[in-house]
């Protein structure tokens, strides 16, 4: 008995292998997403994923490209409803390391290793814009902006690296593997560089 094929428009089938691929990573990092185990989730073969991205380097790219999509709406989302309840600089915080637990800190640590870079895009100005508007009259966006950039790199990186990093800083047991503390500590230094209260 054969199967039926299901017949999608490109668009259709390049979002589905995406979101699939997007899974994977979450699931088991950038080395469990390849071309075989994306096509198996999908019912595809080999060769269709292939069809669409060409290679695995172009598909976790434009997985990278798909999540910063993902990442900017739920950003936006984030800060709006931050900004509803009253602006906690911790809650911030906390969303968006949440955002980057989802292995797509890894997949732009792996594609920078691979050569990859990207040009700017300015997904994260509407985080830098919230707070700026925390800021008094007349703060230097600039300063914003790099304590944004500071933030953002932790955050990317605390899913592959934290625990590692707490520990040789002498950090054991709860401490180092919970970053619970270490976000509070993110909160303060983004209040302390930008004069929030």
């Amino acid at each position: 008995m054969t199967t039926q094929r299901i017949r999608r428009t490109p668009e259709e089938a390049r979002l589905l292998i995406l979101e699939a691929a997007a899974g994977l990573l979450a699931e088991g990092g950038v080395g469990a997403v390849q071309v075989r185990a994306v096509a198996a989730r999908v019912g595809m073969t080999d060769a269709g994923v292939t069809h669409h991205f060409q290679s695995r380097e172009n598909l976790l790219r434009e997985l990278l490209r798909h999540g910063g999509r993902q990442l900017r709406g739920a950003l936006d989302e984030t800060l709006g409803a931050w900004l509803e309840k009253g602006a906690d600089l911790f809650e911030l915080v906390e969303s968006l390391a949440g955002l980057y637990r989802k292995g797509f800190g890894e997949l732009a640590v792996a594609l920078h290793a691979a050569g990859w870079r990207d040009r700017g895009s300015g997904m994260l100005d509407p985080v830098v814009e919230a707070l700026q508007r925390l800021r008094s009259a007349g703060a230097s966006i600039e300063e914003t902006r790099l304590a944004v950039a500071a933030l953002h790199q932790a955050m990317a990186t605390e899913p592959l690296y934290g625990s590692a990093f707490r520990r040789s800083a002498g950090l054991v047991g709860q401490q180092a593997s919970d970053s619970t503390e270490q976000l509070r500590w993110w909160t303060r230094q983004l209040q302390l560089a930008l004069e929030i209260a």
